[in-house]
């Protein structure tokens, strides 16, 4: 009786703990992903899109048909621009309503990740080492707080894995795997097929293929895809082979074969992306590999060594190539390296390889000397604290490793957190807004001068979605043959001066200027 007493209030003081851990990793991720998320303009293509075809449904109250300048929208499934249009809703149309869905989605994987440590791994601390890596991830941190669809897809698939271990001890629970992959079908389409294929595996290695038998798995499915299911069959009967082509061809399929827009690279492209973007916790990668392949009995090393590999080889085989294909394998690298560092610990402190203390101690010194280089040479003051935190952080780390102290695993985890923090305040978070025009001032121009439903053709490059978004017209980019065609049947057009001389228009008036454009309005003969 008393062994049953003492369990029960152990049992007790664990969940009492894993609550008190989810919620403050809960806000802490939440801190992290809405400070200052309406700051800086939104960023072209994804952001551009989702937002200006949100602002269709909030002006039109068709949600069922989306449309992009009321021009039919087949690209992608609704569930984020259906948030998305809510959050205006409530809260009006700014750049924070347009992130704030996709930004607190992702937010909610990062204690969903934690029960997840807590489901597979023996004890507490690998699985908040691995959340904790998770949660200072910076492509997570930076592309979740983006209006993108990659975060959100993210979280479903992590209360996917979430929901299947449970179920192994609980059946309750295998329901919410169809649902979770159901979110991921409603979210990117045939992605499903990708990331429900990884949790089969993991079922067949796992011998876990009985649930396959499980009425209620089945249920979960029918829950989960019914609104895929009916939403799919109504844009097809609407919109028929166009449908078909556009979203499952062209934005599909293509992409397993060709390099779509040109975003092509090697094969090589995602194992660089990931060398690149997720240091200093890349240094305990191998380390958590290894551990993995030593302990594949396990579930968790299974989960890992099946969710990372398989991953990174179907998108490696995809000709198509984006940076944020890759975020789904960041929840298996981070249960990796979490179990890693907590199997260092674990161990007496015993087993600490010089070279990570080596590469701590190049780390920092590369980040203070690059750092104050380029922020001396751009005059930066923000990339100069950046550097400046970063560089203490590693060196601090280094320190203690050097003493092996465990303490250097909670000084990168506080000052990777502080420095992400300090990131996403400044402007240097979404950096591709360097690469082209401010387009606020560009898109008050065109907004102020241009009729309602207008569309604006440019001399620019190519067209920006966030120039749509912002100015409220459609704004479309034409190379100088096509320009001089369209002089004779189009009004409005956003020049630069050399375009707008070679176009020798004979009767036009200049509506305006900013950023080295003109935006003039042509009268036909």
């Amino acid at each position: 009786m008393t062994s049953k007493i003492t369990n029960c209030k152990q049992l007790f003081k664990n969940i009492n703990q894993d609550i008190a851990w989810s919620i403050f990793l809960l806000l802490s991720a939440l801190i992290l992903y809405l400070i200052g998320l309406g700051d800086l303009p939104l960023r072209d293509w994804d952001e551009g899109y989702y937002g200006t075809v949100a602002k269709d449904i909030y002006k039109s109250g068709n949600w069922l048909y989306m449309t992009y300048h009321n021009e039919p929208f087949l690209l992608k499934p609704p569930l984020i621009i259906w948030l998305i249009n809510m959050s205006y809703l409530i809260g009006g149309i700014s750049e924070f309503t347009t992130r704030f869905p996709c930004a607190f989605l992702t937010a909610c994987g990062v204690p969903l990740l934690y029960l997840i440590g807590r489901a597979i791994f023996p004890s507490r601390l690998p699985a908040i080492f691995s959340t904790l890596v998770y949660l200072t991830l910076l492509p997570m941190v930076r592309h979740g707080r983006l209006a993108m669809l990659d975060g959100s897809i993210n979280t479903f698939f992590i209360f996917s894995i979430f929901c299947l271990l449970q179920s192994f001890y609980q059946k309750f629970w295998i329901i919410g795997v169809g649902i979770g992959l159901g979110l991921i079908a409603m979210t990117k389409g045939i992605l499903v097929i990708a990331l429900g294929g990884i949790l089969g595996v993991f079922c067949i290695f796992n011998k876990s293929l009985k649930i396959l038998k499980d009425p209620l798995f089945w249920g979960g499915f029918i829950l989960g895809f019914s609104p895929v299911i009916l939403w799919y069959s109504l844009q097809i009967i609407e919109y028929g082979e166009k449908f078909i082509k556009v979203h499952f061809l062209q934005q599909n399929l293509d992409r397993l074969s060709t390099a779509v827009e040109g975003n092509k690279g090697s094969v090589w492209y995602y194992v660089i992306e990931l060398v690149k973007y997720s240091f200093p916790w890349l240094l305990f990668l191998p380390g958590g590999l290894i551990l993995a392949i030593k302990k594949y009995q396990q579930s968790w090393a299974k989960l890992v060594l099946v969710g990372f590999i398989l991953f990174i080889g179907i998108i490696s085989l995809m000709s198509t190539k984006l940076p944020w294909y890759i975020m789904p394998v960041y929840p298996f690298f981070s249960l990796a390296v979490g179990a890693y560092l907590a199997e260092i610990v674990q161990n007496n402190y015993q087993f600490y390889p010089k070279i990570l203390g080596i590469l701590l101690l190049i780390s920092s010194i590369v980040s203070l000397g690059v750092g104050v280089y380029f922020s001396i040479k751009n005059n930066d003051f923000q990339l100069l604290t950046l550097s400046i935190l970063i560089g203490i952080t590693f060196a601090l780390s280094y320190v203690n490793f050097l003493q092996k102290n465990y303490y250097f695993i909670f000084t990168l985890f506080v000052g990777l957190y502080f420095s992400l923090g300090t990131f996403v305040m400044s402007d240097l978070w979404i950096w591709e807004l360097n690469e082209s025009f401010p387009v606020k001032p560009v898109a008050t121009l065109i907004r102020e001068n241009t009729p309602p439903n207008t569309v604006v053709y440019t001399s620019y490059t190519y067209s920006r979605t966030s120039l749509d978004f912002y100015s409220d017209r459609q704004v479309i980019a034409q190379n100088i043959e096509e320009l001089k065609k369209l002089a004779a049947i189009s009004f409005y057009f956003l020049l630069d001066p050399l375009t707008l001389k070679d176009l020798n228009l004979n009767n036009y008036k200049i509506l305006g200027n900013t950023q080295d454009f003109i935006l003039i309005k042509n009268s036909r003969q």
